[in-house]
């Protein structure tokens, strides 16, 4: 009995639980395990586990062969299922009673489905139906080809109706599916008579039904097949024949012409592949008029009788012969071509070789046309059409037109030649007229580029434009214009009168619209030569400020302009209330500092004053705390009157009033006083510091205002020991430099970074260095003001490797520099 849950073992477990028990059954293998029998035993274990793993890798290719085996026979059913799917579509497309022509790329010849029967009755070859020429008349077919490459290379799809030549009315429908053309003809059910008169026999589209319209022609009319052989010919053929005394074989029509001659037509033919009209001479008929036309399976021709050729005219009306011209084509600067109705080169110009390099002595050959054209080709000369052949086609058609007709060619090289193609009248051939037209061309494309510039710079313009005619009507404006005095955009493009603008104007502003454009237009019917231009401001009722400018222009017409600046005025307005405000309180501030300044010095003095008589003990004995205190009353007292005195200064320069009191100073004096002021400033100071002077041997002559020199140095020296360490060494030079002189301070303090070099000399710029307050930043914004005023500069630079130096230089003579600058 089973366990539960217990399956037979299949495939490579089966097989694997059968060998290990014929291993456990085996006596040899049964045996106790010693090395020996584990020696003897490997040889077994290995093959039994090559032999499963072989067997086990069959299995594995059995099963994936019987996998791809399946899914092949699946691809096989969907492939044929697709098959019959396509043979019934085909099916059906060839059943119905239309053609469908497929060119899934322009390089390969199309597919083309549907019985080609329907539309060339007797025909079973399908590319016939391409042969547009062979089943419609010459205008629908040609129709018909340029909406087809139409179709092909610009995408643009079409459906109309065209005459077959039997009568019917075959509807052409062109689509461009997923970049693949698709043209459908379907005989649509209605006929029309075909005609069969003139050059209609040229349009004969099959030997069947033309046999049918030869028949009713009273000239001689023949039908050949492909090989040239005669196999109809109407009546009049057969009397000619008869007239001239030819037969044929066996009751069968004579031939009129040899084999060479036959031969020559059908290579004419061949080559044209359209309607040719060449000359023979006959050896009993003399000279022949020929029109011979290709037809589907063959060809044919008719030919005029010696006395049925149309008649001359009177003289006084035949066309003058094209010789007659040879002369004035060849004074032509534009170049001209004539070819006869065989496409033989007949005249041309020097212009026209000059025109396409062509060899002169070649031209003289009288080559064909065609020739002409493929060696343009070759030098790369002809515009680049991806059918050249159908191009060419396309272009022969010329010797059957009954009008000019106009082309432009646009040539490899960059240039462009408008080609005029018109019927040489009574010859047969064409003049070919090829204009050049680059010149022309970069001339308009330059023109409509600037008219283009013109149009949107003129748009872009926060001015609005209005440009009037002398005859009062606008001939040009921009949206500005319509936005600044609301006039509808299409009102303006009718070129209105100025009284129609005046009018409009009103009725947008009825309180002065109306009055205001009335008195634009006194300039603009102005039209005396000398009036000037004029300019003026606008304020509307709504509060916009308009400028305006009437400007004449050489061409005679007026050009006006407006500009909205309400925001500017109104902006101008603020700006200067705003500036005359601070004119007042500039003014303000230097009366409230003067007063101030002098309302300070009064209870100074007294605080110096006592500060004085205390350190002098008049009063009575201090201790050395009490004299400590009085010495930095006094400090104190003097910092606070030179912070005003500098003040005062100020004050004094920026009211204009400032003037020098130049004297000849001994710069050793100058020099002492600013020691004396910077140890009076500094006593009783935590901070005293060593002071170094140098002053040069046979300085020039010093003329300067003592005073204001004497408390530049100071604030140097001052500045610089604000900024030092306790006993920090502190440098004054002093040079000449030509006929000026050098005051230089150096010190080696923390110095002064370069980012608030440019602030120093400004006023009040109290800028804190490492933690040091350098003060309500005056000093140096005086130290600046009294140098300018005697003419000299001053520099700030870092000292290395550590400290400031401040360099100032005044001329020698500070009168003289200032009389000579003056």
């Amino acid at each position: 009995m089973r366990p539960a849950g217990f399956r037979k073992p299949t495939g490579f477990l089966a097989f694997s639980t059968a060998h290990l028990a014929l291993f456990a059954a085996s006596p040899a293998l049964s045996a106790p395990l010693t090395s020996a029998s584990v020696a003897s035993a490997a040889p077994y274990a290995i093959a039994l586990g090559a032999a499963g793993f072989g067997i086990a890798a069959t299995l594995m290719a059995v099963k994936w062969r019987r996998i791809a085996e399946a899914a092949h026979r699946r691809s096989t059913d969907r492939l044929g299922t697709m098959r019959a799917a396509l043979d019934d579509f085909e099916t059906l497309l060839s059943g119905m009673p239309e053609v469908t022509i497929i060119w899934k790329d322009a390089g390969l010849e199309p597919s083309i489905l549907g019985p080609v029967t329907e539309i060339l009755p007797g025909e079973t070859r399908p590319e016939a139906v391409l042969d547009f020429r062979a089943w419609l008349e010459t205008g629908p077919a040609k129709d018909l080809a340029d909406r087809l490459t139409d179709l092909r290379i610009d995408g643009r799809t079409f459906e109309i109706s065209v005459p077959a030549r039997d009568g019917r009315i075959i509807r052409a429908a062109g689509r461009l599916i997923g970049g693949t053309a698709v043209v459908r003809l379907r005989p649509s059910g209605a006929t029309v008579e075909p005609p069969l008169q003139g050059d209609a026999l040229t349009r004969i589209p099959s030997l069947a039904d033309a046999q049918a319209i030869l028949a009713n022609l009273t000239i001689p009319a023949w039908l050949r097949d492909k090989d040239g052989l005669l196999v109809y010919a109407n009546a009049a053929y057969l009397h000619f024949t008869r007239s001239l005394g030819l037969k044929g074989e066996r009751g069968t029509a004579p031939d009129i012409f040899d084999v060479k001659t036959r031969e020559r037509h059908i290579r004419s033919l061949e080559d044209a592949s359209d309607t040719i009209a060449l000359t023979e001479e006959h050896a009993t008929a003399g000279k022949l008029d020929l029109v011979l036309f290709p037809l589907s399976g063959g060809s044919a021709g008719y030919c005029y009788l010696p006395q049925a050729r149309p008649q001359k005219a009177e003289p006084e009306r035949t066309e003058p012969d094209l010789g007659h011209l040879t002369t004035v084509i060849d004074a032509l600067a534009t170049p001209v071509a004539v070819f006869d109705k065989g496409r033989r080169l007949t005249h041309y110009n020097s212009a026209y070789a000059e025109f396409w390099g062509l060899d002169v002595d070649w031209l003289n050959t009288e080559p064909d046309e065609r020739a002409i054209l493929d060696r343009l080709r070759t030098q790369g000369l002809l515009p680049s059409e991806p059918d050249y052949r159908d191009w060419r086609a396309k272009h022969l058609m010329s010797y059957a037109l009954t009008a000019p007709r106009e082309t432009p060619w646009y040539l490899p090289d960059g240039r462009c030649a408008n080609v005029i193609a018109a019927p040489a009248t009574g010859t047969g051939g064409v003049i070919y007229v090829f204009e050049d037209m680059t010149e022309r061309l970069a001339l308009e494309t330059r023109h409509n580029a600037l008219m283009h510039v013109q149009r949107e710079t003129l748009n872009a313009l926060t001015e609005g434009v209005a440009v009037f005619g002398t005859n009062g009507r606008l001939k040009l404006h921009n949206p500005r214009l319509s936005l600044l005095w609301k006039l509808p955009m299409n009102a303006l493009g009718n070129h209105p009168h100025i009284d129609e603008l005046t009018q409009a104007a009103g009725e947008t502003f009825p309180e002065d619209g109306a009055r205001i454009w009335r008195e634009l237009k006194q300039g603009i019917i102005d039209l005396n030569p000398t009036r000037s231009d004029t300019k003026g401001r606008i304020s509307r009722s709504d509060g916009r400020l308009l400028d305006y400018a009437i400007v004449r222009l050489p061409d005679g017409q007026t050009m006006m302009t407006f500009v909205d600046v309400s925001e500017s005025a109104n902006y101008e307005r603020v700006l200067k209330e705003r500036n005359e405000a601070l004119i007042a309180a500039d003014k303000l501030k230097d009366t409230f500092v003067q007063n101030v300044s002098y309302e300070l010095r009064s209870p100074l003095t007294n605080i110096i004053g006592f500060a004085d008589l205390l350190a002098s003990q008049e009063v009575g004995p201090l201790n050395e705390r009490q004299r400590t205190y009085t010495e930095y009353i006094r400090s104190s007292s003097a910092n606070l009157g030179l912070l005003i005195d500098n003040i005062l200064d100020l004050a004094t320069v920026d009211a204009g009033i400032a003037q020098l009191n130049t004297s000849v100073l001994d710069i050793e004096t100058v020099v002492e006083k600013a020691k004396a002021g910077l140890s009076a400033a500094s006593s009783g100071s935590e901070r005293p510091v060593d002071l170094e002077v140098h002053i040069a041997r046979d300085l020039p002559s010093f003329v300067a205002d003592g005073t204001r020199i004497v408390q530049v140095l100071y604030n140097l020296l001052s500045n610089a020991a604000r900024f030092s360490d306790p006993g920090a060494r502190i440098w004054l030079d002093v040079s000449a430099r030509g006929d000026r002189i050098v005051f230089t301070v150096e010190d080696e303090g923390v110095g002064i970074p370069e980012d608030m070099r440019s602030a120093m000399f400004q006023r009040f710029e109290g800028q804190s260095v490492e933690g040091r307050q350098r003060g309500a930043g005056l000093g140096l914004a005086i130290v600046k003001t009294f140098v300018n005023l005697h003419g000299g500069t001053v520099s700030v630079d870092a000292r290395e490797p550590r400290g400031t130096k401040v360099t100032v230089i005044v001329p020698a003579n500070t009168q003289a520099a200032l009389n000579a600058g003056e």
